[in-house]
């Protein structure tokens, strides 16, 4: 059985990006909109990651993936409830399907649906 890669916490990504960036943890807290004290217990993880939102500001301040900074978070973005809320069978299905595919096969995979989308307008 393959172990699954671990995966680093919110807290140590966001700390190692801050500083590569040259921001301090006050200034850095400032942009984002929340206190020091919260944002040094989000990086020592003290506290849990922040929410959808703080995830989103951080990673935009920073230059990252909004996405993969929301999933590091352990979140979802704001848009993702209502597209599976509207096929509640269909689309968890489908992301069930598409588990174990290689980013190239879901980038393909994507383009398709993108194609599909376009021709059913």
């Amino acid at each position: 059985m393959s172990k699954k890669p671990s995966r680093r916490p919110f807290g140590v990504v966001l700390r190692e990006k801050r500083m590569e960036k040259g921001i301090s943890l006050r200034k850095f807290a400032k942009l984002v909109g929340v206190s020091p004290t919260y944002l040094s217990q989000v990086e020592q993880l003290k506290v849990d990651p922040p929410t959808a939102d703080r995830a989103k500001r951080m990673a935009e301040i920073l230059g990252e993936s909004v996405d993969e900074w929301t999933a590091l978070a352990g979140r979802l973005t704001e848009d993702l409830p209502d597209i599976i809320h509207e096929q509640p069978t269909d689309v968890p299905d489908l992301l069930r399907a598409v588990r174990g595919l290689t980013g190239e096969q879901l980038r393909r995979l994507r383009a398709d649906a993108e194609r599909m989308r376009q021709e059913g307008q």
